[in-house]
């Protein structure tokens, strides 16, 4: 367990992300500066990049922790029924709604993520292919147990899902009153089983 200068220096680090997820949360991220967020931890915004490295960096980190909180409260785990998959992506995206500061930030930093020297590139890119290597494998289970088409390939539905997800957070932002979850069901009802349909209009 770290001890003396480097604990209290990770602890500080954890705390600024604490506390930086809840303000872009509240306050959206147009009020998230960096002098903003130097305040409420009580540094310097010198002080609170030292911790860092840059804001870009910082903001990155904020993403991490936001996928770290994200992933606790609604993303299954190994004792989870993949059956409960499209109903606990719904829950998300609407969550997501609830907080457009942090859907404006991911946005934004996503927007700088072709550039390979941008510490957005590596974050989007590993995060990219973790969540379709997870989604595709749960995916693959439904395909197995019929609750999904295997008229398309799991991988191809996860990527597609992602990109549903990704574009309509950027629709919502400017858009913001209509519901991203009701998109993401009809694309998990597109993806029943062409039987099941037939009898759903039976």
């Amino acid at each position: 367990m770290p001890r003396g200068p480097y604990a209290k220096g990770v602890a500080k680090r954890e705390e600024i992300l604490t506390t930086a997820l809840s303000v872009v949360s509240e306050h959206g991220f147009s009020g998230a500066s960096v002098r903003e967020l130097a305040d409420a931890v009580g540094l310097t915004p010198a002080g609170l990049l030292h911790y860092f490295g840059s804001k870009d960096e910082l903001f990155i980190q904020v993403l991490r922790k936001r996928d770290e909180v994200d992933a606790a409260r609604f993303l299954p785990d190994d004792s989870t029924d993949v059956a409960e998959l499209p109903d606990v992506w719904v829950r998300l995206i609407r969550h997501n709604a609830e907080v457009p500061g942090l859907v404006a930030l991911f946005s934004r930093m996503a927007a700088a993520a072709d550039d390979a020297s941008s510490p957005a590139h590596d974050y989007f890119a590993a995060r990219g292919a973790q969540l379709r290597a997870q989604m595709t494998d749960a995916l693959t289970r439904l395909q197995a147990d019929g609750s999904v088409t295997d008229r398309v390939p799991a991988e191809l539905l996860a990527r597609m899902l992602q990109a549903l997800t990704d574009g309509l957070q950027l629709q919502w932002l400017v858009d913001p009153d209509f519901d991203m979850g009701s998109l993401i069901e009809a694309l998990f009802e597109l993806a029943r089983p062409a039987d099941d349909h037939v009898r759903g209009r039976g």
